[in-house]
């Protein structure tokens, strides 16, 4: 009875970053990720979360990519999963380490947030809570977390 968090990846974490030739890779996510929805419910899955992977098997500029047309997940139909926390599409472009990669992540998840997510991956709680009742806020008129 729990939701299935349908992630793209292609191989494995040590294979994924030489498996990122695609011809847009907002479609191909797409496309990918639609076929395993259809075998999911196929199966019977009613409640799946789409998380488009960001970090697997995509490079800088794709992630970048995937995040600027996120609200075209929205086709799945299903609520979209962001986990950017951290990752090294932040921290490389800001010449950064993980450990002090906050900001960068909080920027992208007041984005991801505007393009329709449902949920983030983080590691930073306190900072998520915030930055998703003050976006709430802003685009909802919605107070109530506050």
């Amino acid at each position: 009875g729990v939701p299935y968090v349908l992630m793209h990846m292609r191989g494995t974490p040590s294979s994924m970053q030489t498996m990122t030739d695609y011809t847009d890779v907002t479609a191909d996510v797409l496309a990918d990720l639609q076929v395993k929805l259809s075998r999911l419910r196929a199966m019977g899955v009613a409640d799946v979360v789409v998380d488009p992977g960001f970090g697997f098997a995509k490079t800088l500029e794709q992630n970048y990519t995937l995040m600027r047309d996120l609200g075209m997940f929205g086709l799945l139909d299903c609520p979209v999963l962001v986990g950017v926390s951290r990752k090294s599409m932040i921290y490389r472009l800001a010449g950064k380490t993980p450990d002090e990669s906050l900001f960068g992540t909080v920027a992208l998840n007041v984005l991801a947030l505007e393009r329709g997510a449902a949920f983030l991956r983080v590691h930073d709680v306190a900072a998520a809570y915030d930055t998703r009742a003050v976006v709430e806020a802003a685009l909802n008129n919605s107070f109530s977390q506050l």
